[in-house]
């Protein structure tokens, strides 16, 4: 196997991995430090799928393609170097400087070394989800909340900390939905029933297998069985005992209602659909109510670094493209 040599006599002082805004930035300040650097772009931003970025002051709003194009003449003017290719590996030699391998074979020598490659998005596996994602699927209701205010919000769950970022939403809509997903009723403690309750957070138990798509327009989610949650507006709900008199209150079964996990008087129920939502917990015990919620569109919720491969994602509606 022909190993490239490295380029040692065209030395750089720093390499850059990552033509991103981060990555940019860095190199803007090193060019104009006198500073010979390398920027090493592969090309492939996070924010690639959104049509605009927000919240970034005098550039609300602007493409985030057109970002780029603008830092990467500024670096220019410095003198800094940009290759579009792709970093593969890095080794610090004897001296404690780098040596850079691109998947081009080409292999370039730095004093210094800045690793700007960002985060990734990692999605959970929903059929059709990540076809959607940076359209109607979203990550940030800061970077997109905005442009989808007052519309049906819908945060899909990964985990208990899930609650939070559905409270959290519901400063941009107040018709939120929180599909459990991969999370067990049990793991919601009262004190998260209660503040979902609330805020008139809608709770849906069950996975979510697939996003539905109609005119090119995400419409709603299928549950694991087939089932496809509908929204249901104002029904009044009724009271229905259960056998023998007693409430069949979902939380019951954990012992989590009533007084010494005593019989339930508020568990009530809307006739005609099998997913349940929560309508208030009180000292006494709880209410809950059988609902069917619709959105139409989804968001994904949450960003970790590549080292954790657990995301949260939230789902949420916009008729508009997403932010940053």
């Amino acid at each position: 196997m022909e190993v490239a040599e490295t380029d040692r006599a065209g030395a750089y002082e720093v390499v850059v991995v990552g033509g991103g805004a981060a990555g940019l930035s860095a190199a803007l300040v090193l060019g104009r430090a006198r500073r010979r650097t390398l920027v090493v772009d592969a090309g492939e931003p996070r924010n690639a799928p959104s049509a605009h970025l927000q919240g970034f002051l005098s550039r609300d709003g602007m493409p985030p393609a057109e970002l780029l194009a603008v830092g990467r003449e500024e670096i220019a003017r410095y003198g800094v170097e940009l290759v579009r290719d792709r970093a593969v590996d890095a080794v610090r030699d004897a001296g404690g400087e780098f040596d850079v391998t691109l998947a081009g074979g080409r292999t370039v020598h730095a004093r210094h070394l800045v690793v700007a490659t960002g985060l990734k998005d990692e999605l959970p596996k929903v059929v059709g989800l990540a076809e959607r994602f940076g359209r109607d699927v979203l990550h940030c209701p800061y970077c997109h909340g905005w442009e989808v205010r007052d519309q049906a919000f819908g945060v899909l769950a990964t985990m208990a900390l899930s609650v939070h970022q559905a409270l959290m939403v519901t400063q941009w809509s107040k018709d939120v939905t929180l599909f459990l997903h991969e999370v067990d009723e049990a793991e919601l403690s009262d004190d998260d029933l209660r503040r979902l309750a609330a805020a008139g957070v809608a709770v849906v138990p069950g996975r979510v297998t697939e996003v539905v798509v109609e005119d090119d327009r995400l419409t709603g989610v299928r549950l694991h069985g087939g089932r496809r949650p509908t929204r249901s507006r104002a029904r009044r709900p009724r009271r229905r005992a259960g056998r023998r008199g007693r409430s069949r209150c979902p939380r019951r079964r954990r012992g989590a209602c009533g007084p010494a996990g005593g019989r339930c008087p508020r568990w009530v129920s809307v006739p005609g659909s099998s997913s349940r939502r929560v309508v208030s917990v009180t000292d006494g015990g709880c209410r809950a109510g059988q609902s069917t919620r619709t959105i139409s569109r989804v968001v994904s919720l949450s960003r970790r670094p590549p080292s954790s491969v657990t995301v949260t994602m939230s789902s949420m509606r916009t008729p508009n493209r997403p932010g940053r």
